[in-house]
Formats: structure tokens, sequence, C-alpha cells
């Protein structure tokens, strides 16, 4: 019976695949994310058949009204995805069922935990369920661009006086050995997310002939800076104590010194913060704001010294230091070598829920309900979510999509090959229903 479900399943995923919804900067055609809710329309007609729905500009809300005026919870996946470039073993939108898998662009960011909410949800109305709590359903076409679909409707909400129990997005994932040494499988529910900046960094001269260069030139104080951002670990370190409880939980199942360190991380503090930047990318982005330096300009000849050039750093801000903060810190730098800061895009922080709430504890218990012998982790994720707006009308914005992923599936989502295993289907839906029901 469970094959036939995820075989059922894994087509009706397989046709949301089919309908390309890459999203670009300054897209005003969204012709196609219109398209995109007809499919959902004929697919899901039980749930559509109790929710309003209202439309954003390709992006859209629906409401199921609930028995009781409790404050209302909320459900997030967005329906665009990146482009698809690159070779692939199975065309990026074909939606390919092959291997014990659903191939393609979406089936892990985000269309994958779109259909599951959905089918979940579908179901349970088709059942007669009906949510103790208003329970509404967000899906934007500019997650992966910015982020104006979510930012509409979190502030249309915020118009209304609408303020939420929880906001369930996408996020952190289930992960076998999440840190190294840690031998287990963890549900990494995020908790809260870096906010995201951008900057360019700009250097000038009277520029002139390659043929007699003078010391400081444009390019080299930007190198010079570069390079200063690195060694000096800029950014405030700190062990917050969602990163605690995050060390002390993979900690339990690892040997050795490190899991003594992990486990005791308030007590090894100054160690951790010192050795973390050596040993651990990754370890150390939880720790502090991040820079790195995508882009660069000089000038447009071999020969010719740059009156202008320029950097820009994608700055990832910790939750306890701050966009203002974290900006001003690396401005500061900047001068010292004779550079101008120009925000891009200033980012926005967001709030951090307790791993210790009720909101917290119920995705924790719809883990260990569904998902046998799996842990589970509060996390700081590194990355963007369109949850971020709606910490604006909420205080517990959870992260967190039901899937149990290998390392080859991470480097798949906004690379090639991009797949979601048809096991891995019905424990989603089912995870879902779960926190429908008990929320």
């Amino acid at each position: 019976m469970s094959d036939k479900r995820n075989r059922f399943y894994a087509e009706r995923l397989s046709r949301l695949i089919q309908a390309e919804t890459i999203s670009t900067y300054n897209q005003t055609d969204r012709t196609k994310f219109y398209r995109f809710h007809d499919i959902l329309r004929e697919m899901f007609p039980s749930l559509f058949a109790v929710c309003s729905f209202e439309d954003f500009n390709g992006s859209f809300m629906m409401k199921w009204k609930g028995s009781t005026d409790e404050q209302p919870v909320m459900f997030m996946n967005h329906h665009d995805v990146v482009e698809a470039s690159g070779e692939w073993k199975y065309p990026p939108f074909s939606g390919a069922i092959a291997e014990g898998r659903v191939w393609g662009r979406g089936t892990l960011d985000t269309k994958g935990g779109l259909w599951a909410m959905l089918q979940a949800a579908d179901e349970l109305a088709a059942e007669g369920f009906i949510p103790n709590r208003d329970t509404y359903f967000v899906s934007a076409c500019t997650e992966e661009c910015d982020g104006s679909g979510a930012d509409m409707i979190s502030h249309e909400l915020l118009l209304h006086g609408i303020h939420f129990y929880m906001v369930l997005d996408e996020g952190g994932m289930i992960l076998e050995e999440p840190i190294g040494g840690a031998k287990g499988t963890y549900a990494m529910i995020g908790v809260g997310e870096k906010g995201c900046a951008d900057l360019k960094f700009i250097a000038r001269s009277s520029g002139g002939h390659a043929s007699t260069p003078g010391k400081n030139t444009p390019l080299v104080r930007l190198g010079q800076f570069m390079a200063a951002v690195e060694k000096k670990n800029l950014f405030e370190a700190k062990i917050s104590p969602t990163v605690e409880k995050t060390f002390s939980s993979v900690a339990e199942t690892m040997s050795g010194p490190l899991k003594f360190v992990l486990a005791n991380s308030r007590l090894f503090s100054p160690v951790l913060k010192k050795v973390m930047p050596m040993v651990s990318a990754p370890g150390n982005a939880m720790l502090r704001t991040t820079v790195a330096f995508t882009m660069a300009s000089g000038s447009e000849g071999t020969n010719v010294l740059p009156q202008e050039a320029w950097v820009i750093g994608n700055m990832r801000f910790s939750p306890h230091q701050g966009g203002k903060s974290s900006i001003e810190e690396i401005s500061q730098l900047a001068e010292k070598f004779d550079i101008e800061t120009e925000i891009l895009d200033p980012g926005m922080d967001s709030g951090v829920t307790d791993f210790r709430s009720e909101q917290f504890r119920l995705i924790e218990k719809a883990v260990e309900s569904i998902f046998d012998g799996v842990r589970t982790s509060p996390w700081i994720m590194t990355g963007a979510s369109d949850s971020r707006y709606m910490c604006r009308i909420s205080d517990h914005c959870v992260r967190f999509a039901p899937f149990l992923m290998k390392d080859e599936q991470i480097e798949g989502i906004h690379g090639i090959n991009e797949y979601v295993e048809i096991k891995s289907l019905a424990p989603a839906v089912d995870f879902y229903k779960y926190v429908m029901k008990e929320v």
C-alpha cells in the first residue's frame, strides 16, 4: 500500500516539476505562475473548495477558516525556482520518475514541500476535517530573486493586524551526520536565519598608464582590504543559546574529545571561537557574520590603471550582531584603505524562535511521531528564506522541510541533478498532517 501511495504521490509531484517557474529579477510577465496556480486548483480541489484565494502578482495566499478564534497558523513554500543550466542526468523540467526518485528543478527547493503541504491539507479537507485555527497557505513566486511576494503578503497581514501563532516555512531538513563525527540522523529545525546584505566597495584614483604605476592603486587597496577582512575575523563571534543547544544535541552521537567540547560549548567558548574558522566554514558561519566577495571590476584595458575599481561583498549577518552593526564594522575597515562603502541592499534582521517554546516542541513531536530514530536539533540557517518577512507578524517562525537529505542532494539544490526520493514523499505528507491536526 505504501509503495502504491508513494508512486501516486511521485506522479503528482512530477506534474508540478514539469511546469517551469524560473523567477528572475525585474520579471514583469507572470503568466507562467498563473498557469501554475491553475494546476494547483486542478490537483487539490478539496482544499480550494474550503479556502479563499488571494493573488499577489503571481504569489498567493489561501485561508482555511478554523473552528475557533485562536491565533492563526501559516504554512509556506515558494513555487519559483532558479535556472537549471548544465548537463543533467534527466531534463530538469521533465519531472522524470526513475531510480526510485523524482528528478527536476524544484523537487527540494521547494515544490516538493509545497506539494506535500497542499497534499496533506487536501486529503484532510476531503475527509471533512476542520482546522482548530484559521490556517493560511502562502507561496511566493519571487523567493529566488527579490522576495517581493512574501514582503507584500506580510505587509497586507500586518495592515489587518493579524498575528500568527506559528509560521512553518522551508529551511532545515533531515541530515545524516550534520556535523563531522555526529553519527546520527538529525532533523535540523531552523529557528532563525542570518540576514543577507549586498555591499559595494569602491576604490578611486586618478588612473594613469600601467607602465608607471604608483603605490596603492585601487585594485591593490581592494585586495588588501579583502585580505584584511579574512584575516581579522572582523565580526563578533558568539555562542548563542541556540548554537549551544545545536552543539550539545549533535554531541550526543559523537565520541572522543570533540564530544566533550561541543557538549560543554559555553565552557570552551574562547577555544571554539578561535578554532572554528580554521576547521569548519559552516561552523564558523554559525558563530558570526560572514562576507563573501563575489564580483569585481577594474579598468577595461590591460594597460590602464582604473580610476575606479570595485568589489561586491555578500554579507550574511548574524542575529546577535545584526545588519546595522555588521555593515558599520566592515565600512570602518574599508575607510582605512580609502575605500567607500555603498549599500546595495541592507537586508533585514529576523527574529529567533525559542527552542524551548511550544511551537518548536510541536515540530519536534511531529518529527518523533513520523520519523523513527531521528533526533532533533535547533539550527540557525545561514541562507535566507521568505519567512524573514513573516517575523513582522509572528514571534515563532520555524523553518523545516520534512525530507531526508544526502550530501549529493544538498549539492543538487541550485546545482544539477536535483531530486527527491520517492520513499520520502508519504512521510512528508504525514508530517504536515500531524502539524495541521495538532496545532
